[in-house]
């Protein structure tokens, strides 16, 4: 497992993308973000958790404030390039 804290600008964020075999989850700790999960789209406020399945498409996007929002990867992603597909 590997755990990171984000800090997002207002309009920025992850691009569609997806972890082969890699488990997602993101709690969101502080603004607000936008996410679309295979299709499907929600926005979140702080408290709110999202799961992204391994090898689903999916896009993170802080929308109107500052977001910081927990990261959780498993395995660990480890930034390698391999473990991501756009």
């Amino acid at each position: 497992m590997e755990v990171l804290l984000g800090d997002i600008e207002p309009g920025r964020g992850a691009l569609p993308h997806a972890h082969p075999g890699i488990e997602q989850v993101c709690y969101l700790l502080e603004g607000a973000a936008h996410v679309e999960i295979d299709g499907e789209r929600f926005d979140m406020q702080p408290g709110d958790a999202c799961f992204f399945p391994p090898d689903k498409p999916h896009l993170f996007q802080a929308t109107t404030k500052r977001a910081k929002v927990l990261v959780i990867y498993a395995p660990p992603y480890l930034e390698k390039p391999e473990n991501v597909r756009k």
